[in-house]
């Protein structure tokens, strides 16, 4: 083996520890264990390390975010698909609640 393979290949080891430490440590912040991603991150190389942070960002998301959403009322329809909606009458005006025809 040549120098530069052997400093590549340490490279890569330390990588590989390195994310494998962080998920171990990082798992408990997010209400997750951390033995069982430590050992997935550990020993499925980078594939378990990803499969930890996209579940890390499942466990994150701001619950409120769907809400804000419509928080500044009801939603507006362009004129062009008023008449596909079931909020809007023939007139074009919206009906905001769950009244009946009249």
């Amino acid at each position: 083996m040549q120098t530069t393979d052997i400093i590549v290949l340490g490279v890569m080891l330390t990588a590989h520890l390195m994310v494998s430490i962080y998920a171990y440590l990082d798992a408990p912040d997010h209400g997750m264990e951390a033995g069982r991603w430590g050992k997935i991150s550990f020993l499925v190389p980078m594939f378990g390390f990803f499969a930890y942070l996209f579940e890390k960002e499942e466990r994150t998301k701001d619950p409120t975010e769907r809400e804000e959403q419509f928080s500044d009322g009801v939603f507006e329809v362009h004129e062009s698909r008023a008449e596909d909606t079931r909020f809007a009458e023939s007139s074009g005006e919206y009906k905001y609640g769950p009244e009946e025809d009249e």
